[in-house]
């Protein structure tokens, strides 16, 4: 009977942040270097933070490059995993919030996003917000999907990069 209820606490935590965002999906190590070396160069003055970041494989590895590199995500379970492998690496923060009720740190300077396409044009909307509020460019790495309308920066494989922009407003 314990096995029945354990199998059910896993979908629910699994299962319920489809609601607000992608499935938990692994990320391959070999392409996410290629995406944060090739697509957009991460070094030490970067901040990078990862949207739903999972396991944290991301992070570890902006990290690694010499970003500092904060995740948000939703299931516990996983970020209870990320914390744990993560541990040992001060430059690794992980967060258990919802990244769409959470302003971005003052220092970031790329997002890294797995979206499904519903939230594409909330994504763009988002960092186009706090490209505002923050006053500077922020870039989005995606895999997959594309915002719609708007031409990548650059694209390696199925990685596309976009550059949001501050709006400034006409009054003085």
């Amino acid at each position: 009977m314990w096995v029945f209820w354990l199998v059910c606490a896993v979908v629910l935590l699994f299962g319920f942040v489809v609601f607000r965002g992608a499935p938990y999906v692994p990320s391959m190590r070999r392409y996410v270097k290629q995406a944060l070396t090739d697509l957009y160069p991460l070094g030490d003055k970067d901040t990078l933070v990862d949207v739903g970041s999972g396991d944290g494989i991301v992070l570890r590895i902006a990290s690694g490059l010499g970003a500092r590199a904060v995740g948000y995500e939703l299931n516990p379970a996983l970020v209870a995993i990320s914390r744990v492998l993560s541990r040992k690496d001060p430059n690794v923060t992980v967060r258990l919030a919802d990244f769409w009720v959470t302003k971005l740190p003052s220092e970031t300077t790329v997002v890294y996003g797995f979206m499904v396409t519903r939230d594409m044009p909330k994504m763009a909307r988002k960092m186009q917000k706090e490209a505002t509020r923050l006053n500077k460019t922020l870039h989005f790495v995606t895999y997959g999907n594309q915002i719609q309308g708007v031409a990548p920066v650059r694209t390696v494989g199925p990685y596309h990069r976009y550059a949001f922009h501050p709006l400034h407003s006409s009054k003085a």
